[in-house]
């Protein structure tokens, strides 16, 4: 090669070099981002709020005195016994129509699906007129078992069958089916496997839905008030809002919504911490 021939260029650096933010840099922006508008959010709505109008309607100490311990032994007791007993009306149901819709006689499995269909498509304030006003104009002279207590836990028994029935039809039917093969193997028939060997398995599986449901049936009893209750039949909802038009001020409604989250806050809990033990099990 001569003097006067040009160098060669030099080697190109063969990594090339990356150019702005990473992955894992940029989803930390946009994380910082978020929480930056979240408390931008919270600030102007903490400044906005005009605070001493909102204590003066909703936090009046001696209005929230007066409540109590009325507010717990009469309101909260009947809400909790209108959901309890609903509740059993409706695992009862549902379990009945579950096994009908397992069952192999087709009528038995088309008006399960039918009622199915019908209950969950309807609101539950609907079922809650019905039960009110229809059945008494349809069967006159005759009155449900335990007056308003008994046309509760029909109206939110119909309405929570229809879930519970699906939930307890598809527990069923994650049992393996060698259970029911070696059950009768073992001699069983057919109603006995199911309700001593198929049916205990399937709770263990839908048992944390089935809290879910309760939880949506203790605020559902609110429903009641349109059944016309006495003073002695309120429940929560009634109570405060009675209370409220008394004393022309909403904390008897706020009391009344702690009160709902006494329930409900640690039904949620239970619920979650058996989800959680379930997937364990299965892991």
């Amino acid at each position: 090669m001569s003097d006067t021939e040009p160098a060669a260029a030099a080697e190109p650096d063969a990594t090339p070099r990356r150019k702005g933010l990473t992955r894992r840099q940029k989803r930390g922006v946009s994380r910082g981002v978020q929480y930056a508008v979240f408390v931008a959010a919270v600030i102007a709505f903490a400044l906005s709020a005009d605070w001493g109008r909102l204590q003066n309607q909703f936090a009046q100490a001696d209005i929230a005195e007066q409540m109590f311990p009325e507010v717990i032994t009469l309101a909260l007791k009947n809400t909790v016994l209108y959901t309890v007993s609903g509740f059993l009306v409706g695992l009862a149901l549902g379990m009945v129509i579950a096994l009908m819709r397992l069952s192999s006689v087709g009528p038995y499995r088309w008006l399960a699906g039918i009622y199915i269909e019908i209950f969950r498509g309807l609101p539950a304030l609907l079922i809650f007129i019905f039960i009110g006003v229809a059945v008494p104009l349809a069967f006159p002279g005759t009155e449900i078992i335990g007056g308003t207590y008994g046309k509760v836990a029909l109206a939110l028994g119909l309405v929570a069958a229809a879930y519970m029935a699906e939930t307890i039809r598809a527990g069923i039917q994650a049992v393996p089916k060698g259970q029911m093969e070696a059950a009768r193997s073992l001699g069983f028939s057919p109603a006995r496997a199911m309700v001593s060997i198929i049916i205990p398995q399937a709770f263990r599986v839908i048992l944390p839905p089935l809290t879910n449901e309760l939880v949506l049936l203790f605020k559902d009893s609110s429903l009641v008030l349109f059944l016309g209750v006495t003073l002695e039949e309120r429940e929560l909802s009634k109570y405060g809002r009675d209370l409220a038009s008394t004393t022309a001020n909403s904390t008897p409604i706020l009391v009344a919504g702690l009160c709902y989250l006494l329930v409900t806050i640690p039904l949620g809990f239970v619920v979650r911490r058996m989800e959680a033990k379930a997937q364990e099990a299965v892991k």
